[in-house]
């Protein structure tokens, strides 16, 4: 049984077969658990649901149906045309029922609705030809008025109808059509109608009766009509209209339906018809099915995963021993051969090879892939396939977490890639199995509280500023998690104050009730894909929010119980920026040769510890919150395991039980470390008796409850639920079981009820272990190559110009120069340039900390910054520079490949292509910086250099013209250096004007880089700000929320924007030489600041810490620090004001009267 408690025996004569749920976006109203309750209230015995080209909704329908003892009806409303469904000047499209009335008929429903998405034009549709072909075990009716029978009757005349009805029933098997009478009320009804069944019979097709139902009860007539408004973006008041104010779409009861039809008994009764036709004779759901692995002949997949499972540990064990590890070469052995077996019991060895043969195929093609993710980590047969990078028996890590032969499920391996290659695995796994065989996975996304109160609002033609405020007075999300209109009005008084006073806003508010959480479209899951064999539509419905984009119309739970096996394909920036930082450090002038192998760095390296001890973990991946280096300046880990170990605890959870704070005070001696029972001392020791991981709830169930790792893992689950009845149950297997191992049951039971407490906090240690292996690595990549990891940062960032800012400042805290862009020695990306430094200098083989404001490294490595993160520059434009950097001046490849520098602006644009590089271009490059060196060998500055760029492109479009003509310019004949001396002397004429001031300079570069490269606006102010403030934007995070914090910066980015509530507020970014952060300013405080704001000076200000959840986990901290105005002056303004007195100190003899007059 489901949810539902035992129906009554049916007793209505009545089935409804035209039902619209909440899939049919923002059309249908009905949620399909109250949909099956209602109609088991009725006593009906089956009942059909037709979405509208969807099946979306058919999984969970099916077996909310069955968990009611309710005939399922799997049907849909698809889109018909009479014409060509793939001619996009064909703009006709009706409304055509399809019933699945044997799995077959299924089957063929799946792809008649996925081939509409997939080969129809405009919009999705089927035709004539698609239908007969897929017509089998399907039943069709004519729909509603805007069926293709009811539109050519209405528009054409019943000699149109009859031939419609003709053609239709051609497509179906005998006594598989039928024609569909409906009658909500509207005027038009009656006369079709009539119409309807007079050709029924001469036709001697059956009629059937239908409610469009759309939503459950009458009172739900007006929510639904605001939906379809939402919709459509009318108002409400003129939609009634145009529905003739009718409220009868909704499930009406047998008797309002046997009333309705009273003159038609026999409409009446070819409902039960069809659903003894249909109901039950078709399961949507099925076995796993995974696509055929190409294997060597004569071998079965569970063969063949063997032989390179146990290949692959062969290697593991070379790769071990080299690096001093002790093997027990039995116990891997063992391990390997008891999960293969699992594997194979289980059905399961084409996932494994389906599996490792993507992952190293991307690893072939150098695609960073990730360690592991989740609890597929724990398994030594991927381990072994290099699945996963993180050997399990060496960190404790259980197969049974991961799969379970004692509770069938599919395995489910999450797979980080480098986020900017991702799509290729994808488009290879595309290309293997066929482009069709491959796709994405529906999510959905729903009218939350705050929006659809304002969607309601507009509808119901309330002005925006008044929905706004009504709108902004539910409680911001928390952690995520949107606040219900219901709780919003027992939280916020105000809010139900003016529910209870003011009429229009209950009606409002009530209405928006009825709509929350219904769906208002489809999407793509993020990372989910499946893999079939043959077409996806020979297993599952899909549509296409693109062409040949296919996406399944099930979500990520009904496409697995439906049988096909999903793939998570994840994008990992960090996995990005290792790989840069590994590939910068093969270039290093010390390696020589010998690339950087990062599988074989030292995992209890003294340095990296030291780093991660310290907190400044800024870019070390998990590592970025406040809160987090708080807790590993207090943890002090000194091991691996220790970072395993803060991973798991730094969840909401665990840091509001007071787990945290115990481990930290165990680990340093502060408290005692004691064991719940001796017997867990092994299990529990990693962790100073603290229970983390969910593996540890495994451990000691086996270990003390005498259950098997499969039993053990049932028991996990079953803690981590709380269900009473099962727990009971579990509570008695328990004792029992410790009983035999001569545990008394008292001792058993307190054992019992503390791991029930822990394990709602446990996390999974197969996911810890693996992300904490990549906090490893970027910790000891920042730790001894800062450079180069700080460069692959800044590289993986460069279209964020917050965290630009942001790296470049801690970058020049740790001691390493950022050179601007460099017009002849830039790349696209951020790179590094060597400068060797004395031979006296040596890199220091514990950290190359700061020494003397510079890294303590004797090559003396610096960043340069990238062409690609300039600002106006395309990617056109770059390869248009690069491709004239190698490039003689006649437009010829350079013979020995080597780089033809540009030896000015003029010989810059005479070089390009300037069809891609056009003034902005030139421009860019100048204020940034990026011609500085050439022309400092000139005597230019960048005022000149940017008052020449209009004569340099007109001469460059000369040398253009004269290349084309086969004319050879004076540049073309010259050495560099004379070149650039015949620059010198005025071949370039630069305009003689004054040099840009510092405060235009600086502004310059900050528009084209995003942060200073020469200066910073702040530096006379630092004495200053370091006296009267008490925070900056890199500080502000270790506060708490709502503490007030003095800042001082630059206003960068100020916006206004009217609020939902008819108030205005600002945003804007606070700047210092640390870094940046968002700012908010609410309309209560903002007429006083706007001035202070937008004067354009630098300013001091007083204002509250915010922390807002942030989505992205990705090397990001859960929580976003922004900042909430209180007040805010100019800079200068308010250093005035706090100062109380200046001290001036005078040497009488070189003070004179002018001097005196002028202080």
């Amino acid at each position: 049984m489901g949810p539902f408690p035992r129906p009554p025996m049916p007793t209505a004569e009545l089935v409804h077969l035209h039902v619209h749920s909440e899939f049919s976006m923002l059309d249908g109203a009905i949620r399909i658990p109250q949909l099956v309750e209602k109609v088991r209230e009725l006593g009906m015995p089956a009942v059909a649901l037709t979405d509208h080209d969807n099946m979306h909704g058919a999984v969970r329908f099916f077996r909310a149906c069955k968990a009611a003892e309710i005939k399922p009806i799997l049907g849909c409303e698809v889109s018909f045309t009479p014409g060509r469904r793939d001619d996009e000047t064909n703009r006709r499209q009706h409304h055509l029922v399809l019933l699945a009335a044997s799995q077959e008929g299924y089957q063929n429903l799946v792809r008649l609705d996925s081939r509409g998405w997939v080969e129809g034009a405009n919009k999705p549709r089927i035709d004539f030809e698609v239908l007969a072909e897929h017509g089998k075990g399907v039943i069709g009716t004519t729909a509603c008025m805007g069926g293709y029978v009811s539109q050519e009757i209405l528009m054409k005349g019943e000699a149109a109808g009859r031939e419609a009805l003709g053609r239709l029933k051609d497509c179906f098997e005998p006594g598989h059509f039928f024609v569909e009478l409906q009658d909500h009320g509207f005027p038009e009804q009656e006369p079709l109608n009539d119409i309807l069944n007079e050709l029924a019979k001469e036709l001697d097709l059956p009629v059937v009766a239908t409610n469009d139902c759309h939503y459950l009860f009458r009172e739900q007539a007006k929510p639904q009509l605001a939906l379809q408004c939402i919709a459509a973006g009318r108002p409400l008041e003129e939609m009634s209209r145009a529905h003739h104010g009718s409220d009868r779409m909704y499930l009406l009861s047998p008797e309002e339906m046997a009333q309705t039809f009273r003159h038609l008994p026999e409409a009446l009764a070819n409902t039960m018809r069809i659903a003894e036709m249909c109901g039950g004779a078709c399961d949507p759901l099925s076995k796993p099915k995974l696509p055929r692995f190409a294997l060597p002949e004569g071998m079965s997949e569970a063969e063949y995963l063997k032989k390179i499972s146990h290949d692959g540990l062969n290697a593991r064990f070379d790769e071990l021993t080299k690096i001093g590890r002790n093997l027990d070469v039995g116990a891997y052995r063992e391990r390997l051969d008891l999960e293969l077996g699992i594997i194979e019991s289980m059905g399961f060895p084409g996932y494994f090879l389906i599996v490792q043969d993507f992952i190293n195929w991307a690893k072939k093609q150098h695609i960073p892939v990730g360690p592991g993710r989740g609890s597929g980590a724990g398994s030594l047969v991927a381990y072994s396939l290099r699945i996963t990078d993180l050997d399990p028996i060496h960190h404790g890590l259980l197969f049974e977490r991961f799969l379970n032969p004692e509770r069938v499920s599919m395995p489910d391996f999450d797979v980080d890639f480098c986020m900017d290659r991702r799509d290729q695995v994808i488009d290879y796994v595309r290309e293997k199995y066929g482009e069709t065989s491959v796709g994405q996975i529906a999510t959905f996304h729903q009218l939350k509280s705050k929006s659809v109160v304002r969607d309601v609002g507009r509808v119901m033609g309330m002005a925006p500023a008044d929905a706004g405020r009504i709108a902004a007075l539910i409680p911001e999300p928390i952690q995520g998690k949107t606040v219900p209109i219901k709780k919003a009005l027992e939280e916020e008084p105000r809010l139900d104050a003016i529910y209870k006073e003011d009429a229009g806003v209950r009606d409002l508010l009530d209405t928006a009730m009825e709509l929350e959480n219904l769906n208002r479209h489809a999407g793509m899951h993020a990372a989910g894909v499946v893999i079939s064999e043959g077409p996806l539509w020979d297993h599952v419905p899909v549509f296409c929010p693109e062409p040949k984009v296919y996406v399944t119309q099930y979500d990520k739970d009904d496409v697995e119980a439906a049988g096909l096996v999903k793939f998570d394909f994840l994008g990992l920036k960090t996995l990005t920026v290792i790989d840069v930082a590994v590939q910068l450090i093969d270039k290093r002038p010390d390696r020589e040769g010998k690339p950087f192998d990062l599988a074989g760095i030292p995992m209890d390296d003294p340095a990296t510890f030291a780093l991660l001890q310290s907190g400044e973990t800024t870019n070390v991946f998990q590592l970025e919150s406040s809160g987090m280096q708080q807790l590993f300046r207090q943890l002090k880990p000194d091991c691996f395991e220790d970072i395993v170990a803060a991973v798991a605890l730094y969840r909401p959870g665990p840091l509001g039980t007071g787990m945290v704070e115990d481990f930290v005070q165990r680990k340093h001696g502060r408290i005692k470390v004691e064991y719940p029972n001796p017997v867990l001392k092994e299990t529990l020791q990693d962790t100073y008796g603290v229970i983390v991981y969910q593996e540890q709830v495994m451990q000691i169930a086996r270990v003390m409850g005498g259950y098997s790792l499969g039993g053990a893992d049932i028991l996990r689950r079953a803690m981590g639920k709380k269900k009473e009845s099962e727990m009971a149950k579990q509570r008695a297997v328990f004792v029992e079981g410790a009983g035999k191992q001569g545990h008394a049951p008292e001792e058993a039971g307190r054992i019992f009820d503390l791991v029930a407490h822990f394990a709602g906090y446990g996390f999974n240690k197969s996911h810890s272990a693996a992300y904490a292996l990549i906090t490893y690595q970027t910790a000891f990549l920042k730790t001894h190559y800062p450079v180069e990891f700080v460069a692959a940062t800044l590289t993986a960032d460069k279209d964020k110009t917050d965290k630009v800012v942001r790296t470049v400042a801690e970058a020049r805290s740790m001691g390493i120069t950022v050179l601007p862009p460099d017009v002849n020695q830039s790349e696209i990306d951020f790179t590094v340039v060597y400068e060797p430094k004395p031979a006296r200098v040596k890199r220091r083989k514990s950290r190359p900390v700061a020494m003397g404001g510079e890294v303590r490294d004797p090559w003396g490595p610096k960043i340069r910054f990238g062409l690609g993160g300039v600002k106006g520059i395309g990617s056109g434009a770059l390869e248009a520079v690069f491709e004239a950097r190698s490039m003689t001046p006649e437009g010829e490849p350079s013979e020995d490949g080597t780089q033809q520098p540009f030896t000015d602006v003029f010989d810059f644009t005479s070089r390009v292509d300037l069809k891609r590089v056009n003034k902005g271009v030139a421009e860019a490059l100048v204020q940034c910086g990026a011609f500085d060196t050439v022309h400092a060998e000139l005597g230019v500055h960048r005022a000149a250099a940017h008052a020449g760029i209009e004569a340099a492109i007109e001469r460059g479009k000369r040398a253009s013209a004269d290349r084309d003509a086969g004319q050879t310019s004076l540049f073309g004949l010259l050495e560099p250096a004379q070149a650039r001396a015949v620059a010198s002397s005025g071949s370039s004429a630069f305009p003689s004007v004054e040099p840009w001031d510092l405060k235009e300079l600086l502004a310059r570069e900050k528009a084209t880089l995003g942060f200073y490269v020469s200066g910073h606006p702040l530096q006379r102010y630092a004495s200053e700000l370091k006296r009267f403030c008490d925070a900056d934007t890199v500080t502000v995070a270790g506060r708490k929320g709502g503490e007030r914090v003095v800042l001082g910066g630059s206003v960068e980015g100020y916006r206004e924007r009217q609020t939902k509530s008819g108030g205005k507020m600002a945003f804007f970014h606070l700047e210092d030489a640390e870094g940046r952060v968002e700012v908010i300013v609410r309309s209560r405080n903002l007429d006083e600041a706007r001035e202070a704001l937008t004067c354009g000076d630098p300013i001091l200000l007083t204002a509250d810490v915010k922390f807002e959840f942030n989505r992205q986990a990705d090397s990001e901290g859960p929580e976003e620090t922004k900042l909430v105005l209180m007040e805010a002056a100019p800079l200068a303004e308010s250093l005035r004001a706090r100062t109380k007195a200046v001290r001036l100190r005078l040497h009488v003899d070189r003070t004179d009267s002018t001097k005196l007059v002028g202080l």
